[in-house]
């Protein structure tokens, strides 16, 4: 550490190039991990027994491609009926419309239609009030559920529950504000307005009937598989799809999700990782490079240590430490430093990102990584060290 701290900046220089390639791995592991962390989190709170469908537009021929692509929520009532294995299942069509109480006025990030069963679908329940039922849907009530940014942004106060709102021109009474759920994937749960679906397609038109998602849930993991192939064959039977005919319509289930969403953040991790090493490898040379030089310099030092007894592995131990720890401090300033720089960038970037997430796993490969690089680059120097010859050394000045 004397040997280190006697020659300040030259050391610094030599840990930049770690620093900067510790710390630019950290901040990228530590966005995309965040990222990773949240939509985990998301998926696994609605179940392993989640499935969406949704209408999808195949690759047909120019003839025949014209045909209207429909998912309807006849489609999903007809799944409801005829497939074995579903507990639950709502339709959920979402529109842009502004949502007004008195001369205070907020657009909602999405206004969305879905039945009285949403709820237990999504695992996203109202924490003031309730939530539309079936009598509401059969009587079609003019109710409204509000995210808790919404009563805010309105000025609805603290007792919402009861009052009068105009969501574009459908008059609603709000009877229910949900749980908070925060930020997801760009998009803010809190700032959402529900309204029964029947009313969603009076507000957004009949062609809104025809683009329909189907949300559900099948009664246990193990037939979410069969769930997926019954609804498969139904659709195709009711969209009248041939045999050599692509399906137009998809379906997925959250185990798909998460292995795109985790394959996609995994293979960003690597490429980026594998490019910031190359910083690395430049930080190594450098350590490298100012080892020899400090081999240069102390060469009387080193014949010095000799003629009063120490050996070659005392002095190849003596500068493969100097080398590790150089390269293990660079690690540890560039670790703290790219975990700062992680935190900055989710909170200062206007997407919402989640905050910054960094894994024992990365911290340790940061760490161990720059300690080999010590290592590696530092071996040559050490040799050299180790074989001077002690006459020769001590007549260097």
């Amino acid at each position: 550490m004397r040997a280190i701290a006697a020659n300040k900046l030259r050391s610094i220089l030599t840990t930049l190039g770690i620093v900067i390639g510790v710390a630019a791995v950290i901040a990228v592991v530590s966005v995309v991990q965040g990222l990773q962390f949240l939509v985990t989190g998301i998926f696994e709170g609605v179940g392993a027994t989640y499935v969406i469908v949704f209408p999808l537009r195949p690759e047909l021929p120019q003839e025949t491609r014209a045909r209207q692509v429909k998912l309807t929520w006849a489609d999903g009532q007809a799944i409801r009926a005829q497939v074995p294995g579903i507990r639950d299942i709502t339709p959920l069509v979402a529109g842009a419309s502004e949502v007004k109480y008195g001369d205070r006025q907020r657009k909602p990030d999405f206004v969305i239609g879905v039945a009285e069963s949403y709820q237990d679908v999504m695992n996203h329940s109202v924490e003031t009030g309730r939530f539309f039922s079936k009598i509401d849907v059969e009587a079609q009530h003019k109710v409204a559920v509000l995210g808790s940014k919404m009563v805010d942004g309105l000025g609805l106060g603290a007792k919402p529950i009861g009052k009068q709102v105009y969501v574009g021109n459908y008059p609603a009474t709000v009877i229910g504000v949900m749980e908070h759920k925060g930020q997801a994937l760009g998009q803010d749960l809190d700032n959402l307005v529900f309204v029964p679906f029947d009313q969603a397609v009076l507000l957004f038109g009949r062609e809104a009937t025809d683009q329909v998602q189907l949300r559900l849930q099948a009664a246990s993991a193990d037939r979410v598989d069969q769930v997926r192939d019954g609804i498969r064959q139904l659709l195709r039977r009711r969209h009248r799809l041939g045999k050599d005919d692509a399906d137009d319509f998809r379906i997925i289930v959250q185990d798909e999700i998460l292995k795109q969403v985790t394959g996609f953040l995994s293979g960003l991790t690597a490429v980026i990782g594998g490019v910031v090493a190359i910083s690395l490898l430049v930080g190594g040379i450098g350590i490298m490079n100012i080892m020899l030089v400090s081999v240069t310099e102390r060469t009387h030092e080193i014949g010095l240590r000799k003629a009063v007894g120490a050996r070659r592995q005392h002095i190849l131990l003596q500068f493969l430490i100097e080398a590790m720890t150089l390269s293990l401090v660079g690690g540890l300033i560039g670790l703290a430093l790219g975990y700062g720089l992680g935190a900055l960038v989710t909170a200062v970037v206007p997407a919402q990102l989640p905050p910054a997430h960094v894994p024992l796993w990365a911290m340790a490969l940061a760490v161990g990584f720059s300690t080999l690089v010590g290592v590696f680059f530092g071996i040559y120097p050490a040799g050299k060290a180790a074989r001077l010859d002690p006459i020769e050394a001590l007549r260097v000045e």
